[in-house]
């Protein structure tokens, strides 16, 4: 809703100012000028980049539209989730293997279906904890291979905003391409005998194309690029609190406090307090968060 606030003040600003100015759509409605652009931007932008960019594009795209976040309903199902899988843990990482081997058919991820939804924080998840059960990795070691994990990670999913962004500051140029076009069309038209009034009308069609070319660099791409980039940054933190967790993990804290240090870098817009992280699990080992078994019992007493 935030995002259609924000589009329709731009518009309204934009076109709204110029239709009080006294100026008319039929103006600056030309659907070939647009095409010019538009279209010389999705060549570049498809040419320059290889497709799996373009697929991770098209979906953070997606993902902008539908604008699902990181509330704290997700926050808590990734904590609770993380609780639980460390408490199995403790019996031994073997027990995991059937829930990391096929998390979708796991009992305890279903339970938690926001981390369900999100394919590359669930791969993130069930890839280390697989790691940990592979052979014995000490805290640093673990710290050090997901760090580097993670700045791949934010590279690959950063890179469709930089190429947008990089397409987003042509469109001027592309603009400028058009209002040529346009310009030597009325150079055409000045051997034809037209008037001086007819001249006047191509050429402030031609500066049309500049204004497009400018309106959707700093009008719609850029603002698009910014939304992207956030959305990167929420995606990138939800596997940071999974990254901190494994590492406190290993370095033989009790399962409470290592999905606390998680808790601390969750953003603060949907950080919960630590008496309220406490609630969920008391809540979840008592079985008010549906499907509790005997096995979640006396966690607590361990972490303690």
């Amino acid at each position: 809703m935030q995002q259609i606030i924000g589009f329709v003040i731009i518009f309204g600003s934009v076109f709204g100012g110029y239709v009080l100015m006294g100026g008319t759509f039929a103006a600056i409605w030309h659907p070939i000028e647009v095409l010019v652009i538009a279209g010389a931007g999705l060549g570049a932008l498809v040419l320059g980049n290889p497709g799996h960019v373009l697929h991770e594009l098209t979906h953070q795209l997606k993902k902008i539209v539908v604008r699902k976040k990181y509330d704290s309903e997700f926050q808590r199902q990734l904590l609770l989730l993380m609780y639980e899988l460390l408490q199995l843990a403790a019996g031994g990482l073997k027990a995991l293997d059937a829930h990391v081997e096929a998390p979708k058919d796991s009992a305890i991820f279903q339970r938690y279906p926001l981390v369900l939804e999100e394919p590359k924080l669930l791969a993130f998840i069930v890839d280390n904890f697989r790691l940990m059960a592979m052979g014995k990795i000490n805290a640093h070691e673990l710290e050090g291979v997901l760090e580097q994990e993670l700045e791949l990670i934010h590279e690959e999913l950063t890179q469709p905003a930089k190429s947008l962004n990089k397409i987003g500051e042509a469109m001027p140029g592309f603009g400028i391409l058009a209002a040529v076009l346009g310009i030597v069309i009325t150079m055409g038209t000045v051997g034809e005998g037209a008037s001086s009034g007819e001249i006047a009308e191509k050429v402030g069609a031609a500066m049309v194309g500049t204004f497009i070319g400018i309106f959707l660099c700093y009008g719609l791409i850029d603002p698009v690029c910014n939304m992207l980039k956030q959305l990167v940054g929420e995606e990138a933190s939800t596997m940071e609190i999974v990254k901190v967790v494994l590492v406190t993990h290993v370095a033989g804290k009790p399962a409470l406090l290592a999905i606390d240090a998680g808790r601390r870098l969750v953003q603060l817009n949907t950080k919960p307090s630590f008496a309220q992280l406490e609630s969920w699990i008391t809540a979840m080992e008592g079985g008010d968060d549906g499907g509790g078994d005997s096995r979640r019992g006396g966690g607590r007493a361990k972490a303690a």
